[in-house]
Protein backbone atom coordinates (compact mmCIF):
# COMPACT_ATOMS: atom_id res chain seq x y z
CA UNK A 1 0.00 0.00 0.00
CA UNK A 2 1.33 4.11 -0.80
CA UNK A 3 2.37 5.71 2.16
CA UNK A 4 0.31 8.50 2.71
CA UNK A 5 2.58 11.26 1.81
CA UNK A 6 3.51 12.99 -1.20
CA UNK A 7 6.82 13.23 -3.20
CA UNK A 8 6.32 17.05 -3.43
CA UNK A 9 4.58 19.04 -1.18
CA UNK A 10 1.28 19.12 -1.26
CA UNK A 11 -1.51 22.26 -1.90
CA UNK A 12 -2.32 24.21 1.34
CA UNK A 13 -5.81 22.40 1.49
CA UNK A 14 -4.61 19.14 1.09
CA UNK A 15 -1.51 19.68 3.29
CA UNK A 16 -4.30 21.05 5.75
CA UNK A 17 -5.90 17.98 5.85
CA UNK A 18 -3.25 15.69 6.35
CA UNK A 19 -2.61 17.41 9.33
CA UNK A 20 -6.69 17.01 10.37
CA UNK A 21 -6.70 13.98 9.83
CA UNK A 22 -3.57 12.85 12.13
CA UNK A 23 -4.85 14.60 14.82
CA UNK A 24 -8.07 12.95 14.50
CA UNK A 25 -6.75 9.23 14.09
CA UNK A 26 -9.20 7.94 17.06
CA UNK A 27 -12.33 9.63 14.79
CA UNK A 28 -14.61 9.07 12.50
CA UNK A 29 -13.86 11.80 9.92
CA UNK A 30 -16.05 12.42 7.12
CA UNK A 31 -15.63 13.78 3.90
CA UNK A 32 -18.23 17.26 4.88
CA UNK A 33 -16.34 17.34 8.11
CA UNK A 34 -13.10 17.53 6.58
CA UNK A 35 -13.93 19.63 3.97
CA UNK A 36 -15.07 22.25 6.38
CA UNK A 37 -12.12 21.71 8.38
CA UNK A 38 -9.84 23.03 5.63
CA UNK A 39 -12.28 25.53 4.03
CA UNK A 40 -12.65 23.35 1.05
CA UNK A 41 -15.86 21.67 -0.76
CA UNK A 42 -16.04 18.41 -0.15
CA UNK A 43 -16.09 16.55 -3.84
CA UNK A 44 -12.82 19.20 -4.94
CA UNK A 45 -10.91 18.02 -1.98
CA UNK A 46 -11.58 14.36 -2.55
CA UNK A 47 -10.43 14.85 -5.83
CA UNK A 48 -7.08 17.14 -5.19
CA UNK A 49 -6.28 14.79 -2.31
CA UNK A 50 -6.32 11.94 -4.46
CA UNK A 51 -4.35 13.48 -6.94
CA UNK A 52 -2.00 14.59 -4.40
CA UNK A 53 -1.43 11.68 -2.59
CA UNK A 54 -2.50 8.89 -4.26
CA UNK A 55 -5.32 7.79 -1.90
CA UNK A 56 -8.48 9.35 -0.71
CA UNK A 57 -8.99 10.93 2.84
CA UNK A 58 -11.01 7.65 3.86
CA UNK A 59 -7.50 5.55 3.14
CA UNK A 60 -4.78 7.68 4.81
CA UNK A 61 -7.00 7.81 8.12
CA UNK A 62 -7.10 3.95 8.09
CA UNK A 63 -3.34 4.02 7.41
CA UNK A 64 -2.74 6.21 9.99
CA UNK A 65 -4.63 3.90 12.38
CA UNK A 66 -2.94 1.00 11.67
CA UNK A 67 0.11 3.14 12.10
CA UNK A 68 -1.32 4.09 15.64
CA UNK A 69 -2.09 0.78 16.24
CA UNK A 70 1.20 -0.39 15.21
CA UNK A 71 2.94 2.04 18.11
CA UNK A 72 0.55 0.95 20.88
CA UNK A 73 1.95 -2.70 20.67
CA UNK A 74 4.97 -2.08 20.63
CA UNK A 75 4.83 -0.29 23.71
CA UNK A 76 3.38 -2.74 25.01
CA UNK A 77 -0.26 -2.30 25.11
CA UNK A 78 -2.42 -5.08 24.31
CA UNK A 79 -4.61 -5.80 21.47
CA UNK A 80 -7.89 -3.99 22.15
CA UNK A 81 -6.70 -0.96 24.11
CA UNK A 82 -4.21 -0.40 21.43
CA UNK A 83 -7.19 -1.02 18.67
CA UNK A 84 -9.84 1.56 20.61
CA UNK A 85 -6.97 3.75 21.37
CA UNK A 86 -5.65 3.99 17.01
CA UNK A 87 -9.85 4.78 16.84
CA UNK A 88 -11.43 1.41 15.86
CA UNK A 89 -14.46 0.78 17.27
CA UNK A 90 -14.85 -2.74 16.69
CA UNK A 91 -12.71 -5.83 16.86
CA UNK A 92 -14.01 -7.01 13.22
CA UNK A 93 -12.68 -3.32 11.84
CA UNK A 94 -9.19 -4.00 13.33
CA UNK A 95 -8.67 -7.78 12.28
CA UNK A 96 -9.97 -6.87 8.88
CA UNK A 97 -7.66 -3.98 8.32
CA UNK A 98 -4.66 -5.70 9.77
CA UNK A 99 -4.98 -8.99 8.00
CA UNK A 100 -5.01 -6.77 4.62
CA UNK A 101 -2.31 -4.54 5.69
CA UNK A 102 -0.08 -5.70 8.41
CA UNK A 103 -0.42 -9.78 6.93
CA UNK A 104 -1.36 -11.43 10.17
CA UNK A 105 -4.04 -11.12 12.94
CA UNK A 106 -3.57 -7.85 15.75
CA UNK A 107 -3.15 -10.63 18.60
CA UNK A 108 0.25 -12.42 16.51
CA UNK A 109 1.43 -8.85 15.91
CA UNK A 110 1.20 -7.84 19.05
CA UNK A 111 2.94 -10.43 20.42
CA UNK A 112 5.10 -9.04 23.26
CA UNK A 113 8.58 -9.95 25.02
CA UNK A 114 11.10 -9.57 21.63
CA UNK A 115 14.96 -9.08 23.12
CA UNK A 116 13.87 -10.90 26.44
CA UNK A 117 15.94 -13.91 27.77
CA UNK A 118 12.65 -14.86 30.49
CA UNK A 119 13.69 -17.90 32.85
CA UNK A 120 10.05 -19.93 34.89
CA UNK A 121 9.04 -22.65 36.74
CA UNK A 122 5.71 -23.74 38.34
CA UNK A 123 5.61 -24.61 42.06
CA UNK A 124 2.72 -25.76 44.49
CA UNK A 125 2.14 -21.96 46.04
CA UNK A 126 -1.00 -21.47 48.61
CA UNK A 127 -3.57 -20.24 45.61
CA UNK A 128 -2.59 -23.54 43.52
CA UNK A 129 -0.38 -24.11 40.96
CA UNK A 130 1.87 -20.91 40.54
CA UNK A 131 4.06 -19.60 37.76
CA UNK A 132 6.94 -18.08 38.52
CA UNK A 133 9.16 -16.16 35.20
CA UNK A 134 11.49 -13.30 35.77
CA UNK A 135 14.21 -12.12 33.90
CA UNK A 136 17.37 -10.40 34.80
CA UNK A 137 16.11 -7.83 36.53
CA UNK A 138 13.35 -9.11 38.06
CA UNK A 139 10.12 -10.79 38.30
CA UNK A 140 7.84 -10.22 35.26
CA UNK A 141 5.02 -12.83 35.75
CA UNK A 142 3.44 -14.94 38.17
CA UNK A 143 0.47 -16.58 36.66
CA UNK A 144 -2.10 -18.78 38.78
CA UNK A 145 -3.94 -21.72 38.02
CA UNK A 146 -4.60 -25.45 38.51
CA UNK A 147 -3.11 -27.30 35.35
CA UNK A 148 1.35 -27.04 34.16
CA UNK A 149 0.43 -27.04 30.53
CA UNK A 150 -2.44 -24.21 30.49
CA UNK A 151 -0.04 -21.94 32.74
CA UNK A 152 2.85 -22.29 30.45
CA UNK A 153 0.56 -22.10 27.55
CA UNK A 154 -0.68 -18.33 29.11
CA UNK A 155 3.25 -17.44 29.07
CA UNK A 156 4.21 -18.57 26.04
CA UNK A 157 1.18 -16.56 24.32
CA UNK A 158 1.91 -13.83 26.69
CA UNK A 159 5.96 -13.42 25.52
CA UNK A 160 6.07 -15.36 22.53
CA UNK A 161 8.72 -13.85 21.19
CA UNK A 162 11.02 -14.18 24.27
CA UNK A 163 13.27 -16.35 24.80
CA UNK A 164 11.62 -19.04 27.29
CA UNK A 165 13.36 -21.85 29.31
CA UNK A 166 12.05 -23.86 32.02
CA UNK A 167 14.74 -23.54 34.96
CA UNK A 168 13.64 -23.93 38.05
CA UNK A 169 16.95 -23.36 39.81
CA UNK A 170 17.38 -20.13 38.44
CA UNK A 171 16.85 -16.87 40.66
CA UNK A 172 15.95 -19.79 43.59
CA UNK A 173 15.71 -16.66 45.94
CA UNK A 174 13.06 -14.74 44.10
CA UNK A 175 10.76 -17.94 43.31
CA UNK A 176 10.94 -18.79 47.16
CA UNK A 177 10.24 -15.38 48.08
CA UNK A 178 7.06 -14.87 46.01
CA UNK A 179 5.86 -17.98 47.55
CA UNK A 180 6.47 -16.97 50.46
CA UNK A 181 4.33 -13.51 49.53
CA UNK A 182 1.48 -15.74 48.20
CA UNK A 183 1.17 -17.53 51.49
CA UNK A 184 1.15 -14.46 53.52
CA UNK A 185 0.78 -10.76 52.02
CA UNK A 186 1.74 -9.16 54.73
CA UNK A 187 4.90 -10.33 54.48
CA UNK A 188 7.50 -7.94 53.17
CA UNK A 189 8.11 -8.35 49.08
CA UNK A 190 11.79 -9.03 49.16
CA UNK A 191 11.67 -9.71 45.46
CA UNK A 192 12.81 -6.91 42.41
CA UNK A 193 9.69 -6.22 39.70
CA UNK A 194 9.45 -6.02 36.40
CA UNK A 195 6.25 -4.96 34.98
CA UNK A 196 5.90 -4.82 31.18
CA UNK A 197 2.93 -2.37 30.28
CA UNK A 198 2.28 1.00 28.71
CA UNK A 199 3.40 3.95 30.55
CA UNK A 200 -0.20 4.00 31.86
CA UNK A 201 -0.90 0.47 33.05
CA UNK A 202 2.34 0.82 34.87
CA UNK A 203 1.33 3.82 36.78
CA UNK A 204 -2.20 1.74 37.73
CA UNK A 205 0.36 -1.47 38.88
CA UNK A 206 2.03 1.32 41.02
CA UNK A 207 -1.21 2.50 42.58
CA UNK A 208 -2.01 -0.80 43.46
CA UNK A 209 0.71 -1.60 45.07
CA UNK A 210 0.35 1.38 47.69
CA UNK A 211 -2.85 0.06 48.73
CA UNK A 212 -2.40 -1.71 52.37
CA UNK A 213 -3.20 -5.48 52.88
CA UNK A 214 -6.68 -5.78 54.35
CA UNK A 215 -8.15 -2.37 52.36
CA UNK A 216 -9.97 -2.14 48.92
CA UNK A 217 -10.44 0.61 46.51
CA UNK A 218 -12.88 1.22 43.22
CA UNK A 219 -11.55 1.31 40.09
CA UNK A 220 -12.51 5.02 40.45
CA UNK A 221 -10.60 5.18 43.31
CA UNK A 222 -7.64 4.13 41.70
CA UNK A 223 -8.02 6.40 38.74
CA UNK A 224 -8.15 8.99 40.75
CA UNK A 225 -4.87 8.47 42.44
CA UNK A 226 -3.39 8.14 39.25
CA UNK A 227 -4.69 11.41 38.81
CA UNK A 228 -6.65 10.22 35.59
CA UNK A 229 -10.04 10.68 37.35
CA UNK A 230 -11.87 10.10 34.03
CA UNK A 231 -10.23 6.47 33.17
CA UNK A 232 -12.24 4.38 35.11
CA UNK A 233 -12.46 1.67 32.06
CA UNK A 234 -8.89 2.58 31.49
CA UNK A 235 -7.94 1.21 34.88
CA UNK A 236 -9.99 -1.46 34.60
CA UNK A 237 -8.28 -2.85 31.72
CA UNK A 238 -5.00 -2.11 32.86
CA UNK A 239 -6.44 -4.44 36.16
CA UNK A 240 -7.42 -7.49 33.79
CA UNK A 241 -3.92 -6.86 32.01
CA UNK A 242 -1.58 -7.31 35.02
CA UNK A 243 0.87 -10.28 34.53
CA UNK A 244 2.31 -10.03 38.05
CA UNK A 245 -0.73 -11.72 40.01
CA UNK A 246 -0.88 -10.74 44.16
CA UNK A 247 2.70 -9.44 44.23
CA UNK A 248 0.56 -6.58 42.37
CA UNK A 249 -2.56 -6.69 43.96
CA UNK A 250 -5.44 -6.27 41.37
CA UNK A 251 -7.82 -8.23 43.42
CA UNK A 252 -8.17 -5.30 45.98
CA UNK A 253 -9.84 -3.42 43.17
CA UNK A 254 -13.29 -3.41 43.70
CA UNK A 255 -16.57 -2.54 42.01
CA UNK A 256 -18.77 0.65 43.16
CA UNK A 257 -21.22 -1.25 44.93
CA UNK A 258 -18.81 -3.85 46.69
CA UNK A 259 -18.65 -6.46 44.55
CA UNK A 260 -15.51 -8.40 43.98
CA UNK A 261 -15.88 -8.11 40.21
CA UNK A 262 -13.64 -10.58 37.91
CA UNK A 263 -10.37 -11.41 38.56
CA UNK A 264 -8.18 -12.75 35.51
CA UNK A 265 -6.80 -15.54 37.75
CA UNK A 266 -10.16 -16.49 38.96
CA UNK A 267 -13.31 -14.77 41.15
CA UNK A 268 -12.50 -17.68 43.99
CA UNK A 269 -9.39 -16.83 44.20
CA UNK A 270 -9.86 -13.00 44.67
CA UNK A 271 -12.59 -13.74 47.30
CA UNK A 272 -10.19 -16.29 48.92
CA UNK A 273 -7.69 -13.39 48.92
CA UNK A 274 -9.59 -10.79 50.12
CA UNK A 275 -11.07 -12.91 52.73
CA UNK A 276 -7.66 -13.76 54.11
CA UNK A 277 -6.14 -10.20 54.11
CA UNK A 278 -9.92 -9.01 55.64
CA UNK A 279 -9.52 -11.58 58.50
CA UNK A 280 -5.82 -10.91 59.79
CA UNK A 281 -6.78 -7.36 58.80
CA UNK A 282 -9.32 -8.05 62.00
CA UNK A 283 -7.14 -10.09 64.13
CA UNK A 284 -4.51 -7.32 64.45
CA UNK A 285 -6.90 -4.43 64.84
CA UNK A 286 -8.31 -7.14 67.97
Amino acid sequence: MNEPNSPRRPTPPVEQALEYLAEHVEDTVTLPRLGAAVGAGPTHLQRRFREQTGLSPREVQAALRLQRFRDGVRAGEDVTSAGYGAGFGSSRGLYEQSKERLGMSPGRYARRGAGLGIAWTVEDGALGRVLVASTETGVCAVFLGDDDVALEAQLRDEFSAASLRRAPDVRRPWVDAVLAHLADTDAPLAVPLQPLGTPFQVRVWRALRDIPSGERRTYAEVAAAIGSPRAVRAVGTACAHNTIAVLVPCHRVVRADGTTGRYRWGDERKRALLAREARRGDAAGA
